[in-house]
This record gives C-alpha cells, sequence and structure tokens, in this order.
C-alpha cells in the first residue's frame, strides 16, 4: 500500500493535536509512504515482539525489576520513542523515568514546551535517554538494535546510531548536522530511501562498509606503486613520502581544499608525457607549502605547511606509474576510513608485508569496543551531568550560567590528550570526540551562544610513540584525514584555518617502552659484527617446501648503554594497542641485547612476561598515579594485549597493581578471549581487552558466548558476548571487592 506524499504530508503536517494519542497512526502511514510492511499486531504470547508497538520489556535496576513498554520496536532494526509532550506518561513507564531519574539526578517536570525551546530539547533529551534504556533491556534477548528514532510526530525524527552492536554508545547519525528529519525533509526520496532502509537492512547503512571498500582499493594501487618504484631503486622512505604527498592531494581535491578535480585532471593532462610529472608536482606541492598562486592548476592555493610539503621533491614517473597515480586518484577519497587506511598503507609502503595487503585488518568496531570504555564512556559521565546542570539551570531561568557550563565542558574537551603509545587506535578516538564535541556546540548554540569557539578538538589532542620514522609520518597524516573529513561534514564547504595541516609533533619518532644513552654494534672476540635473523624474512625449503628463517636476511645486534624505561607524555588516557608478541616469539623479534636492556630497564616485569606487558605496566603506573582532587592526571588505561594475560608471569605484573594498598588499581573493563588480527602480519588471533583505573571499584567482564565469521569482511568476526558485574581479579574473574586488602584472594 502507498500514500501519496502530498497527502501524507497534509495530514501530518506541524499542529496541536495530541502526539502520543496519534502516534501509532502516524507510524502505521509513514511505513505505507514508504512501502514498507505495518508493525505487526500484538498478541498474548508475545509471538509478534519482533515487530510490534507497545514491545514490553523489563528493566533490573539494583536487584529489582520494573516493566516497560516501547513505542515501536523491530528487531534487530530500531527502537522508535515519541516524545511524551504534555500527554500523561504511560503508567508502566513510570517506573522506567523514575529509574533514570535515580541515575541522572533531578530533572526538570516533564512538559510539552514549544518546539525548539529548552523545554521541547529538555522533553526529547528525555525520550532519547529512555529509548537507550529500553536498547539495555531489549538487548538480553534480541541484541543491540543499530538505530534509536525519537519522534516528535508531525514534526522531526532524531536519528541515533550503535553499529559496534555491544551498547558501545549511540550517537547522532550521520552527524551532529544531519541527525534531524523533519516533516518536510520527507518530501525528498533520498530521505525515504533512506528511512526505508533502516526499516529493512539497518547494517547497510554502516559507513565503515563503504569505506573499508574503497579503502582497501586504495591501497591496492598504491602497493603496486611502490613496488614499481623500489623497482627502480628508490628507498622505501623516499616513496614512502612521495605517496604520501600524493594521496594527501587526491584527497584535498575530493573536500575541495584544492579545486575539486584539479589533481587528477593534471595527472590526466599528463598521459603521454610522464617526463613532465616531475617538475609538475613539485611545483604544486612548493605551492601547497608556502600558498599563493599555483601556476599549475592556475588558481590561488590554501598554506598546507604542517612538514608534509616541507620537502617538496617528486618522484620521476613513467607511464605505468602515472596510470596507477591516476586510478588511485579516481577514488572517493571522502570516503576513506582512516581508522584501517594506516595499517594497510604501511603495508603497501612495506615490501617485507606488501603479500599482507589482501589480510584482514582489524575492523573498525574492534577498536570502538576498546575506546569507548577506556575513553567515552567517562567524558560522555561527565557530558550527562553537564546536561543535567543545564536543565536544572535552564528551569530556573539561569541561561547565562547554563552556557558558561557547557562553554567550560567545551574547553576541558579540547584540553584531553589522548595517548596511543602504539599508533593504532587515535583516528577512533578523534572521530569519537568530535561526535561528542557535536553535541556540545549544538547546545551552546541553543543556548544563545551566535560566537563560533575559537578552539576545537583536532589532532593535537591524539599522542603516539612511533619507531619507524616514515611510520610516524603515517601515523600523522592520517589523523589530520580524520579531522578534515570531519571537518568537511560538519561544516560542509567553510575551509580550515590555515595552515591547514600544522606540524604538531605529536607523533614522536623513538622507541615506545625503551631509552637509552647510547646504541653501539656488538662485536665477538674477534671484532667481527654480531648479526641476527631479522625475524621477518623466509623463503622456500628446497626439500620441505616450508617457509624458513632466510640465512641472507641479517640485522646487526646492538648493545644499549644506561638503559632506562621510556618517558611516556602525560596523557588524560591511554589507549593502544602493541605489538602481539608472545613469549615465544620475543627472541625472534628482538635481539638479546634489547631484551637485556629491557630487562634491566622494567625489573618489576618479570623476564618470562609476554612484550606487552611492558606497555601494561607503563600504563598503570600512570593510572595509579591520578590525583582525584585535581582531576589531573591518566583517568583511564586501556589496551589489547595477548590472550594470556591472566596466566602466571603475566598476572603478576597485573597483581602487582591492583593489590597494593595505598594506591589500588581496578579493571573496569575486561574482555578475556576475543579474536583479533595481527597488524604485523594479518593473522588471526585471540586477545584479551582491559580497562584500568585508580581506586578500588567495580567492573564489567564480557565473555565471547558465539562467534560468526560469515559476514563482510569490514566488520570482522561478529561476537555476541554475555556481561557480569563485581570486582575483576588479575586472573580475570569476577568475585568480591577486597576493600582496601593488600592481595585479593586470587591473585
Amino acid at each position: 500500500m502507498s500514500v501519496p506524499i502530498d497527502a501524507f504530508m497534509d495530514r501530518w503536517k506541524p499542529s496541536s493535536r495530541s502526539e502520543m494519542a496519534n502516534f501509532q497512526t502516524f507510524a502505521n502511514e509513514l511505513t505505507d509512504l514508504l512501502g514498507v510492511d505495518r508493525p505487526k499486531p500484538a498478541t498474548s504470547d508475545g509471538e509478534n515482539n519482533d515487530y510490534r508497538f507497545e514491545r514490553p520489556v523489563t528493566f533490573t535496576h539494583t536487584g529489582r525489576n520494573s516493566r516497560g513498554r516501547i513505542d515501536l520496536y523491530k528487531r534487530g532494526c530500531f527502537i522508535l520513542e515519541a516524545k511524551q509532550g504534555g500527554d500523561k506518561v504511560k503508567p508502566e513507564d513510570q517506573d522506567q523515568l523514575k529509574l533514570l531519574a535515580d541515575r541522572d539526578a533531578p530533572k526538570a517536570k516533564l512538559g510539552h514546551g514549544p518546539r525548539g525551546t529548552a523545554k521541547w530539547d529538555d522533553t526529547m533529551l528525555k525520550a532519547r535517554n529512555q529509548a537507550d534504556g529500553y536498547a539495555r533491556a531489549v538487548s538480553r534477548e534480541d541484541g543491540w538494535p543499530p538505530f534509536l528514532m525519537v519522534v516528535d510526530v508531525g514534526h522531526v525524527f532524531e536519528i541515533y546510531a550503535d553499529f559496534s552492536r555491544a551498547g558501545q554508545g549511540y550517537t547522532q547519525f550521520p552527524d551532529g548536522n544531519r541527525y534531524r528529519i523533519t516533516l518536510e525533509d520527507l518530501r525528498k526520496q533520498e530521505v525515504r530511501t533512506f528511512l526505508k532502509t533502516l526499516w529493512t537492512d539497518p547494517l547497510s547503512l554502516d559507513p565503515s562498509l563503504v569505506a573499508a571498500k574503497v579503502t582497501r582499493e586504495i591501497a591496492t594501487h598504491l602497493a603496486e606503486l611502490g613496488k614499481s618504484f623500489e623497482g627502480q631503486g628508490h628507498d622505501s622512505e623516499t616513496v614512502a613520502r612521495f605517496l604520501m604527498r600524493c594521496l594527501f592531494s587526491m584527497f584535498a581535491e575530493d573536500v575541495d581544499l584544492i579545486p575539486y578535480g584539479s589533481f587528477t585532471a593534471k595527472l590526466k593532462e599528463l598521459r603521454g608525457h610522464p617526463e613532465h610529472a616531475q617538475p609538475t608536482l613539485k611545483s604544486l606541492w612548493q605551492t601547497m607549502n608556502t600558498g599563493g598562486f599555483s601556476p599549475v592548476l592556475t588558481k590561488d592555493l590554501k598554506r598546507f605547511n604542517g612538514g608534509l610539503f616541507k620537502d617538496a621533491d617528486a618522484l620521476p614517473l613513467n607511464n605505468l606509474q602515472l596510470g596507477l597515480l591516476i586510478e588511485a586518484a579516481e577514488a572517493d577519497w571522502k570516503q576513506v576510513e582512516p581508522a584501517i587506511f594506516g595499517t594497510l598503507l604501511e603495508r603497501a609502503l612495506d615490501a617485507k608485508q606488501r603479500h599482507k595487503l589482501g589480510a584482514h585488518y582489524t575492523p573498525r568496531a574492534y577498536v570502538e569496543r576498546l575506546v569507548t570504555p577506556t575513553i567515552m564512556e567517562p567524558l560522555r559521565d561527565d557530558w550527562r551531568n553537564v546536561q543535567i546542570a543545564v536543565q536544572r539551570l535552564n528551569a530556573d531561568g539561569k541561561t547565562d550560567q547554563a552556557l558558561k557550563l557547557v562553554k567550560d565542558f567545551h574547553h576541558d574537551l579540547c584540553e584531553v590528550r589522548v595517548l596511543d603509545p602504539a599508533c593504532g587506535s587515535g583516528n577512533v578516538a578523534l572521530e569519537m570526540m568530535k561526535r561528542l564535541e557535536g553535541e556540545v556546540t549544538s547546545l551552546m548554540e541553543e543556548l544563545g551562544e551566535t560566537q563560533a569557539s575559537f578552539i576545537t578538538v583536532d589532532p593535537h589532542q591524539f599522542l603516539g610513540i612511533e619507531l619507524n620514522t616514515w611510520a610516524a609520518n603515517v601515523a600523522e597524516l592520517v589523523l589530520w584525514i580524520g579531522y578534515l573529513q570531519w571537518h568537511y561534514r560538519t561544516h560542509g564547504i567553510a575551509a580550515p584555518s590555515e595552515p591547514v595541516l600544522r606540524d604538531f609533533k605529536n607523533i614522536e619518532n623513538r622507541d615506545a617502552v625503551l631509552d637509552w644513552s647510547a646504541r653501539t654494534p656488538r662485536v665477538d672476540d674477534t671484532g667481527t659484527p654480531v648479526t641476527r635473523w631479522d625475524g621477518v624474512t623466509t623463503v622456500r625449503h628446497q626439500v620441505t617446501g616450508e617457509e624458513v628463517p632466510d640465512p641472507a636476511a641479517r640485522v646487526q645486534v646492538y648493545d644499549y648503554a644506561k638503559p632506562k624505561a621510556t618517558t611516556w607524555p602525560k596523557a588524560t588516557f591511554i589507549v593502544g594497542n602493541p605489538p602481539f608478541i608472545g613469549l615465544r616469539n620475543i627472541r625472534k623479534a628482538y635481539a638479546d641485547g634489547y631484551l637485556e636492556a629491557l630487562r634491566i630497564a622494567y625489573k618489576n616485569v618479570p623476564e618470562n612476561a609476554d612484550y606487552v606487558m611492558y606497555w601494561w605496566e607503563k600504563a598503570a603506573l600512570a593510572a595509579r598515579a591520578f590525583d582525584r582532587k585535581s582531576g589531573k592526571g591518566t583517568r583511564r588505561f586501556g589496551l589489547i594485549t595477548t590472550n594470556s594475560l591472566s596466566q602466571t608471569f603475566n598476572r603478576a605484573v597485573s597483581a602487582r597493581h591492583m593489590g597494593d594498598p595505598k594506591k589500588p588499581l581496578s579493571l573496569l573493563y575486561v574482555i578475556p578471549d576475543h579474536p583479533w588480527v595481527d597488524a604485523s602480519d594479518g593473522a588471526a588471533v585471540r586477545i584479551s581487552m582491559t580497562v584500568g583505573a585508580m581506586g578500588t571499584r567495580e567492573g564489567r567482564l564480557l565473555s565471547v558466548t558465539s562467534e560468526n565469521d560469515n559476514v563482510v569482511s569490514a566488520e570482522g568476526v561478529i561476537v555476541e558476548m554475555s556481561e557480569v558485574r563485581g570486582a575483576v581479579y588479575p586472573d580475570l574473574r569476577i568475585g568480591q571487592i577486597c576493600y582496601l586488602q593488600k592481595r585479593c584472594p586470587r591473585t
């Protein structure tokens, strides 16, 4: 059954009618308009609970249960909550509103309020929070739905999404500028198509699916280019820097940082004359470094700077290489997924890793599973408290004080520092913090702020440590791409301030866990340099056909003078994915001299511990130094480790920090055994996730109950998990909180 759009609009244009009294009629006619099935009728046996109005749910709160009803629910798709407005609250939802009030502190009395006023915003926020509670309740039976919708009947839809399927936190979809769909927007075919997809195939709306495909295609082109250049004798670092300038130019033209399509067009002009490419590209990049008129594009260009174009040399190209560049440039660079692009780019530019380019990379959803409890949960708790205070001040007519509270929170958000010592999670953290910032600035505008803030969440807040020089440059470049993608999604064609790229030097080029005063080549008694297998390069055995260490692939062994633990930059949060090197493989990866120095520098880490435990040791020390009074220091850390974290030698590290009687560490979030992908070789591995903070606190222990790898590659293995709460012990099991004890019973 289809409904003419004009008839639908005339019938439901904003009016004074009671929203709740007409909601089901509105929803039924909306489904007719979209060409999807109407909700099923309710049955006493709950048979139609997968798609119905007034779907019953049970809430659990501090040991007691209460009941509520979802206005409209479709399993695996969405929870839809209609704005309560001035209508009487459903009796069965009174308990849920009470739970929200208990959780979030006192709120203004529920009321209708004219649309666009503080009271209306408050009502929409309450409906959104209620939908969040419904999602948690229904997840026990059906899993977490990917979408929440809050509807003011006849006026607006607010759309929130969470594709992690693990209750990681619903955010405005697709962003803070476009998450509201007005009734008038339904006249647009693309809007109706979007809503129809939300009803029928919501997971296909996950932007990471498209981004993963585009990113993989681009990396394949870059790998072919890298191989071609190295075959001509160019060293890998020179090739890497050249290709990074190329790829940023491709991205810049797709977001109008330079004239749209101009870089691709120039490359195509050079077809048949590849000898002109080197001076042409060098001239373009010199202008991008300084800003001003570009003879190549015959346009004035912004000043980019930032170090990327400081050395603007270009490599000579042949026709094949020029063709590969054109193929890469024709991709949609706006769709590149920064969270995985860094990994694929490094593989593309490293001859030893290029064969792994087609291997699985770590899915974004996996990284979000760690970033959310480490960084976003505490920040959103802070934000929720600010929202509650703003509602209270607004109710008392103290708008100026409310605005100051929000501006102060925004200032603090822009001062947060996130350290990713393994350079693998920064882009996800950046995007999630930008989403939160979008909500903050929207509230500032609603409270009457007319002047755009001169500060913003940007790459300087995301710190990293990377030993490989050009890999450090890749990490910083990819951060900037993610930031600029968000800028253009949020501000449209409004150009960022100049210089567009800034050399914050936030990705440090050094060893992440070991420092030394001098490093000298080790020699034997005859003065001959001591070498070892490089731990990577293999050849096929002539008899067995198996891959064995290449005897010609040797690297120098070094001795380290005055070794000590690396000093990490100060950070509010530490999150990362250190190398997956267990005890059995540590000698393959590192020479004796390095291991000896490491053990001198970390006397409290057992010699038999996995390499990742040196990261864990440093992160735990930082978290235990947090000053609660001033709020300075590391609030939380979250690390990916080998899944042997609970075993004896590794557990000795965590147990020492957790059993300290004066400054104990608690695990707030743990997944002991989770599928993952080793970024170093693309192999499937099993890992643990741990999130720690100072104090004696309850934690969440999540256990994987099922795994389904029959899915698209961007999602990796889909996992379902169960959750229990309590004190998490070093053996990653739940028990009683051991208040002020020197040791928990099971260490």
